[in-house]
């Protein structure tokens, strides 16, 4: 199951005095599950810029106190800076990284600005996704005016903020207004060109920026804009929605580059955006380079694109995630400048946690010799799931070497999308391995639990089998999913590359072991639960499975033995 992390990034009116930045960073840093990435103070704007992610539930919790903070400390009568505000917290995003919709997002922006006013008597505006009228959605309407025309504003009903309206006082002159809301992430990108003309990198930023370019009443650039009928610029628009851009030039580089913010990634993927500004540079004679990504990305957004120029050369795109993010990387020149490490750039390997007693991450001599050991885990169940994950690669392997296997070219993409669906069980099954485990230490927990009074036998008898339901749900899982394998390993049976079809059979065997193993498990945890009726529906469930396990395993070897045809 895919991480769900969001990302936030509030705005604080203070720049300068370092004590109030990092009192506010505190105040977001402490909360559980959030990870402050990036601190940003402006000097000039009095402004600092605060990049936080976590799980959405962490990721609200902290914004809340950063707001706090934010009221305790600053004092919106007193600010001065360059930078457009309308409160000491002036504007907080959230945004989706993974897992999470803009829709999600936008509910939870709702829910935390009416916190916000209930709690901290804070009135709050609501902007982008989270708006509630089409006019709000524009974060210079909403802030119109500024923290200067707040006491005019919320004394109108057109104005008023979306929570808690009420008459200007002396604790609202202090905090100001807060506006609170849900964007698509944004990814900050410079593709590099072959010349130093600024000119020429602009020409090429102005044919593909959302925006465009003005249109002249002449041929020349020089030409005076044509005005509409309201004295407005005519614009043509360019190539990619949801794009702003200009050329510069980068005297630490020596180069020129198209300095690029999409604003919308769902609209232009970064793969499409480079490969347009490709276009629109070879049009002008220029060549791109190579790209710098200035910030994070998500995840998607690199297996997205490696995915993307894989088809194009049509390659199998059912490689390992690793594998797919350096194609991405090789494939857009994202390390020309410097290198480019997955692990500082992309979002969610900035805050993922390697747990030092992860199964799956070890070697397999480590993993062996720990199984082998005294400890009672990891088991048969883990095992059981492990062989299930073996067989999904044994048909994912099976199905990328007959995607590139030479004179097959016209059904790559066949191969492709197998490859691509074995490892996704491949996925699936890798995570049972150490849920298998965590179930069984759950069983341990429970054991453990005091028994010293009624009361602490009835929540320890609730408490173990609860855990022991659990247990016997994994194995379950761990079934269902290697059974899933079989129909991949029987169409690479029949029709992948006819020099691995041996590897398609020893798939079937491990599927097959991993099925029946885990209906051991099942069977051996189920007969701990009191509810017989449950116990008796999964042990069922189980055995129809394990049934037609063996089935599909006797097909599937019966076309691998007609295939080899040994005599």
């Amino acid at each position: 199951m895919e991480k769900r992390v969001i990302e936030c990034v509030p705005n604080f009116s203070e720049g300068r005095d370092k004590v109030v930045i990092d009192s506010i960073v505190s105040a977001i840093a402490q909360i559980d599950g959030v990870r402050v990435l990036d601190v940003a103070p402006g000097e000039a704007t009095n402004r600092t810029v605060v990049t936080f992610v976590g799980s959405p539930e962490a990721v609200v919790e902290g914004a809340f106190q950063g707001v706090a903070r934010a009221q305790q400390l600053i004092d919106m009568r007193k600010h001065k800076g360059a930078h457009p505000r309308i409160g000491a917290t002036d504007v907080l995003p959230l945004v989706p990284v993974s897992g999470v919709t803009l829709e999600e997002c936008a509910e939870m922006a709702k829910v935390l600005a009416k916190r916000i006013a209930d709690e901290l008597n804070i009135p709050t505006y609501c902007y982008e996704a989270a708006a509630a009228t089409p006019e709000r959605k524009n974060l210079a309407i909403v802030r119109k005016g500024e923290y200067e025309a707040l006491a005019e504003r919320v004394m109108t009903d057109r104005e008023a903020p979306d929570f808690g309206a009420r008459p200007y006082d002396e604790m609202m002159a202090r905090s100001g207004a807060t506006v609170v809301g849900a964007r698509e992430f944004l990814i900050a990108v410079n593709f590099n060109l072959n010349t130093t003309s600024t000119r020429r990198a602009n020409a090429i930023a102005f044919d593909v920026r959302e925006k465009g370019r003005p249109k002249r009443i002449g041929p020349k650039v020089t030409d005076k804009a044509m005005l509409d009928e309201n004295g407005r610029k005519v614009m043509i628009p360019g190539t990619l929605p949801g794009t702003k851009a200009i050329g510069w030039y980068i005297e630490e580089y020596g180069i020129v580059q198209v300095s690029m913010n999409i604003t919308d990634i769902n609209a232009t993927p970064l793969h499409v955006a480079f490969d347009e500004v490709c276009r629109a540079a070879n049009e002008r004679g220029v060549r791109v380079t190579g790209t710098e990504i200035v910030g994070l990305v998500p995840r998607r957004t690199l297996i997205e694109a490696g995915k993307y120029f894989l088809k194009k050369q049509k390659r199998s795109v059912g490689i390992s995630d690793e594998e797919i993010i350096r194609i991405a990387i090789k494939s857009m020149g994202l390390d020309e400048l410097y290198p480019f490490k997955p692990e500082e750039k992309i979002i969610e390997n900035m805050i993922s946690e390697k747990h030092a007693n992860d199964l799956v991450d070890m070697t397999c001599s480590a993993f062996a010799y720990e199984t082998a050991s005294e400890s009672p885990a990891p088991g048969g169940g883990s095992i059981s799931a492990y062989m299930g994950a073996l067989a999904a690669a044994l048909g994912t392997m099976v199905a990328n070497l007959s995607a590139h296997k030479p004179g097959w070219d016209e059904e790559w993409e066949k191969f492709s999308n197998a490859a691509e669906e074995g490892q996704a069980l491949l996925k699936e099954l890798l995570a049972l391995v150490d849920e298998d485990t965590a179930a069984f230490n759950r069983i341990m927990a429970a054991l453990k639990m005091p028994k010293n009074t009624p009361e602490d036998i009835t929540l320890r008898n609730e408490a173990l089998q609860a855990a022991t339901l659990y247990a016997t749900e994994i194995p379950i899982r761990t079934m269902k999913t290697a059974a899933r394998i079989f129909p991949l390993l029987k169409a690479m049976a029949e029709s992948g590359n006819p020099n691995s079809v041996s590897d398609a059979g020893v798939g079937a065997l491990a599927a097959r072991s991993a099925v029946l193993g885990a209906k051991l498990n099942v069977k051996i945890n189920a007969s701990g639960l009191d509810d017989r009726n449950r116990a008796q529906t999964l042990v069922d469930e189980a055995e129809v499975i394990a049934g037609k396990a063996v089935e599909a395993e006797a097909e599937i070897l019966s076309i691998v033995e007609r295939k080899i045809q040994w005599h």
